[in-house]
């Protein structure tokens, strides 16, 4: 297995492993529109800051309607300071 020009040895589970990094996160480039009727492309914008991850927003590019949304959740713990 081949992972981003580095060749994997070993057996099935650390090949199905290192296939699972690389589909971790993804983001969308295109998304339905409604208001477009149509797939097209979108804009990722920055839409909360939550204690369990950033939740962006998914924008079509030619209209602004807004045609999704994704919560990213953070790997690190946040503390709050009071």
């Amino acid at each position: 297995m081949v992972r981003e020009g580095i060749f994997i040895r070993g057996n099935m589970e650390n090949a199905s492993n290192a296939q699972h990094e690389l589909f971790k996160e993804f983001d969308a480039t295109e998304l339905y529109c409604p208001k477009c009727k149509k797939a097209v492309r979108v804009r990722k914008r920055l839409l909360l800051v939550l204690p369990e991850g950033d939740e962006y927003e998914y924008l079509c590019a030619y209209c602004s309607t807004s045609v999704g949304t994704k919560i990213v959740k953070n790997t690190q713990q946040v503390s709050i300071i009071v």
